[in-house]
């Protein structure tokens, strides 16, 4: 069980509830089908996976925006493979990956079995430092928004997690205290770590391997928060 009783759970949503690996390759084989490019799936995937968590890293720490997000990260894979791939090319296929991402709908197992446990119970939320406008479609078009009172992302707070804004503009939202809240996430530093400091309960669900110290609960498949919930 958790430390306190909880009136709301706060969910990260990609690689939490959302299964961003999954629908991520599927939408890299759309576009480079639909741009004509012949790409090794597996040999892209296996280079693109760990570049993407890094730039996504500097992304959260301010140390590049969006677009060099979404432009690097398909350039400097590309270069890793021997690919000679224009940059014109580069920022269509960066444009239509995020245009077709939310069309795939594949959730994290057991993803819609906990909420609709959880539903019932408290009220619950996401916070995502995903684009906006994406993050809402992949919650709708996987029919998952209607069990979320509060949509909290970057560009909404202002800033990103694990900074203690974006939790604290949660709570604002919500009406409650910290301790009356527990953030489920997925990333060790920006969603457990950050809403520790604020002073949420958490549950860490380490789909990645992370090493954990005494940062709360640890689990790894969803099924699991009915132990604590």
């Amino acid at each position: 069980m958790l430390e306190q009783p909880v009136t709301d759970v706060f969910f990260d949503l990609d690689h939490t509830l959302w299964d961003f690996e999954r629908n991520s390759e599927l939408t890299y084989r759309r576009i480079f089908r639909d741009a004509g490019l012949q790409v090794d799936i597996p040999a892209f995937l296996q280079v693109y996976i760990p570049l993407n968590f890094e730039l996504w890293k500097a992304y959260r720490e301010g140390r590049i925006g969006s677009r060099e997000l979404r432009y690097t990260r398909l350039r400097s894979v590309f270069e890793k493979l021997g690919m000679a791939v224009g940059d014109q090319q580069i920022e269509w296929l960066s444009e239509a990956y995020i245009e077709f991402l939310s069309t795939h709908t594949y959730l994290m197992p057991d993803a819609e079995d906990i909420l609709g446990y959880l539903s019932g119970k408290y009220r619950l939320h996401i916070i995502t430092n995903g684009f906006g406008e994406v993050q809402y479609k992949k919650l709708r078009n996987s029919r998952i928004d209607g069990y979320f009172t509060e949509v909290i992302h970057s560009e909404r707070a202002g800033v990103k997690k694990p900074d203690p804004k974006i939790f604290r503009l949660a709570l604002e939202l919500a009406g409650i205290g910290a301790r009356q809240a527990v953030m489920i996430g997925d990333s060790l530093e920006a969603d457990i770590l950050g809403a520790r400091a604020v002073g949420f309960q958490t549950i860490h669900f380490n789909v990645h391997g992370d090493a954990v110290g005494a940062a709360g609960p640890v689990i790894h498949g969803l099924r699991e928060i009915k132990s604590y919930l």
